[in-house]
């Protein structure tokens, strides 16, 4: 079987390689079939395929979208998408701007906890203002040395409840759905065990529903394998999967060496009762 991953980011959003490193990265450690999905934004997607294309590997364009639902904040990658179609880009334009309005008031938040200087010190780790987030304030948070890695300054300044948290109005599940699906893409609930952890995790009975809705809405498929899940989660979403007719993707939703679950490519294999997403593209 080939070596497939369907999600990863570059420093086009919050990676810390350039899309030309994450494929040779990925080329390097066996991965045949790659699909890079930045938050909210294309622009990486002709570098990596080019680079891929030198390689003979095979090069999914992707793209992962920020969504509110029901005040919890999902993703949906967008997979085998034309990053050219206009409805696509508007969308995702609109979810930028947001970024970067949220992450000047994040700026605000902290600065009143006594940490000033921190929205300009971030800048340098974003490519571009409208594409800074929260990853991009732990990494300057942790060379001013404030704290000792990324980790720890999401669980004291940037989680929710803690004084860097901004909540944020992402795009409608609707919409960021439609995007994809009218580019010629399939859409996919990204890591939805991520939705289950923490102090204001979804239950079980609310995954339900958000899974029915997600289907009902045309979204196409669930990520079983990635690298915040389990081998218990892969069994649970794989049942998620054949319970709602989902198809099932895989991916490490690698964002640099020292800052992921885990690193690019050598997943585990779908469980047998999957339908793997990539039977679907063309």
């Amino acid at each position: 079987m080939l070596d497939y991953d369907l999600h990863c980011h570059s420093n086009i959003s919050d990676g810390t390689l350039t899309p030309t490193e994450v494929v040779e990265r990925a080329f390097g450690r066996g991965v045949k079939m790659l699909a890079l999905t930045d938050h909210d934004d294309t622009d990486g997607l002709d570098e990596a395929r080019a680079v891929a294309s030198g390689h003979g590997m095979i090069f999914i364009n992707g793209v992962e979208i920020s969504v509110t639902w029901r005040k919890h904040t999902l993703h949906i990658v967008g997979l085998a998408i034309d990053p050219a179609f206009p409805a696509l880009q508007e969308g995702l334009r609109s979810v930028r701007s947001g970024r970067g309005e949220r992450a000047r008031k994040m700026g605000d938040e902290l600065a009143r906890a006594g940490i000033g200087g921190v929205y300009h010190g971030a800048l340098k780790f974003a490519s571009n203002p409208n594409m800074i987030g929260r990853t991009h304030f732990a990494r300057y948070l942790v060379e001013a040395g404030h704290c000792k890695d990324v980790k720890s300054v999401f669980n004291r300044y940037l989680a929710t409840g803690k004084p860097g948290y901004v909540p944020h109005q992402w795009a409608e599940l609707g919409d960021a759905i439609a995007w994809i699906k009218g580019s010629g893409g399939i859409a996919v609930l990204a890591h939805p065990g991520r939705y289950m952890v923490g102090r204001h995790s979804m239950g079980r009975q609310t995954m339900h529903t958000l899974l029915t809705e997600f289907a009902a809405l045309g979204g196409e498929a669930l990520e079983v394998v990635t690298g915040s899940h389990t081998p218990e989660q892969y069994a649970e979403f794989s049942r998620y999967a054949d319970e709602f007719k989902l198809m099932s993707s895989c991916g490490s939703d690698f964002h640099g060496p020292a800052e992921s679950y885990r690193d690019l490519g050598r997943l585990p294999d779908l469980p047998m009762i999957c339908r793997p997403v990539w039977e679907a593209f063309q």
